[in-house]
């Protein structure tokens, strides 16, 4: 897409998507939005009249009650006893959700400063709180099968530090599915801490990475959901396996009505919250020997499903790409995205 075309679009998708600022009466079932969406924005630091950084978690709760969503899910690390109140007294003022976004602790004396943090984000009024194992994709970090191991080991241990706290405080732990966990993995683990306190964050979109069909891992994910991370994804060939992206809800190939209906079935209380990432897509290299190595008991009928499903869903356009465009044309890509989520998800599956 040409520098021009590209403006002119995004001011029209503007125009189509301005929202309205809704009744505190709905923010229960208005769909949330994760930090991750507002990648390019948060702490930005590009001099942006239309598309100022936000700051912290007040300034996030402010833009995201003005364009219609529902709650947000934030990092918590680092706040003060006076700032969780400051997002509790935003909050209880928008009528909005806050679902806490914090790492977990690694040997004994972390607990402390976990306890901390868990305090404040309960004083702030998040009664649920999504953390990850892993920061990064499986494939990419453990080169081995013994190296995944010790990862699954120094998980359960971290969760086992971290569940007396929650149960102290009576707040949910949520572990999301973050591209390192296959969904009958997650689901042993969470066997094996066997706390009500401990369950998952069900990320729509992810475990295409780790060659799962998105309906198996939502199924075998939601009787243990705590939140969600809502996305769509698209998909396309590439030499060593394939691309995959988010993009808006609707333009992708999950069948959203289906697994929302099924997050409601398990837990019709829980929050949908948009994890819409906008970027370059990744790259899953699932036809290079290397990202095999952690891997046991993946059929081939697995592998060619996935394989499948790329060949049979390619995107109609190529796959959307960001790092060729200014920063601000950048944040007006990210906004747009959001709004045009937020739409659908009232238009479609009656966040609203």
């Amino acid at each position: 897409m040409k520098r021009r075309q590209f403006i002119q679009n995004t001011a029209l998708g503007f125009t189509a998507l301005s929202l309205p600022e809704f009744p505190l009466s709905m923010a229960s079932t208005r769909m949330g939005i994760v930090v991750h969406s507002y990648a390019s924005r948060w702490n930005s630091k590009v001099q942006s009249t239309k598309y100022p950084g936000f700051q912290n978690a007040v300034d996030l709760l402010e833009h995201c009650h003005q364009i219609g969503a529902g709650g947000i899910q934030v990092v918590v690390k680092d706040w003060s006893l006076d700032f969780a109140q400051k997002v509790r007294d935003r909050r209880e003022k928008l009528g909005l959700y806050v679902e806490g976004s914090i790492g977990l602790p690694k040997k004994p004396e972390d607990v402390a400063a976990f306890e901390n943090e868990v305090k404040n984000a309960r004083e702030a009024g998040a009664q649920i709180l999504r953390t990850v194992c892993s920061g990064g994709r499986r494939y990419e970090v453990f080169h081995s099968a013994a190296a995944f191991q010790d990862f699954k080991k120094s998980s359960l241990v971290s969760l086992q530090l971290a569940e007396p706290i929650l149960r102290k405080y009576k707040v949910k732990l949520a572990v999301e599915n973050h591209k390192d966990w296959r969904a009958k993995e997650l689901v042993a683990a969470l066997k094996q801490i066997n706390s009500e306190w401990i369950g998952a964050t069900l990320d729509f979109g992810n475990n295409i990475a780790l060659l799962e069909d998105p309906t198996d891992v939502v199924q075998a994910l939601a009787p243990y959901l705590v939140s969600t991370h809502i996305k769509d994804m698209a998909v396309e060939e590439y030499a060593e396996g394939f691309l995959l992206s988010e993009v808006p809800l609707g333009k992708g190939i999950l069948d959203l009505p289906k697994l929302v209906g099924i997050c409601q079935q398990h837990n019709p209380n829980v929050t949908f919250s948009l994890e819409m990432i906008t970027r370059d897509p990744l790259m899953i290299p699932c036809l290079n020997s290397d990202y095999w190595a952690t891997f046991d008991g993946i059929s081939g009928a697995e592998f060619a499903q996935t394989l499948q499903m790329v060949k049979k869903n390619k995107y109609a356009l190529a796959l959307p790409r960001v790092s060729q465009l200014t920063p601000e044309e950048r944040l007006a890509v990210e906004e747009n995205n959001i709004l045009e989520s937020l739409k659908y998800s009232k238009e479609k599956l009656g966040l609203k």
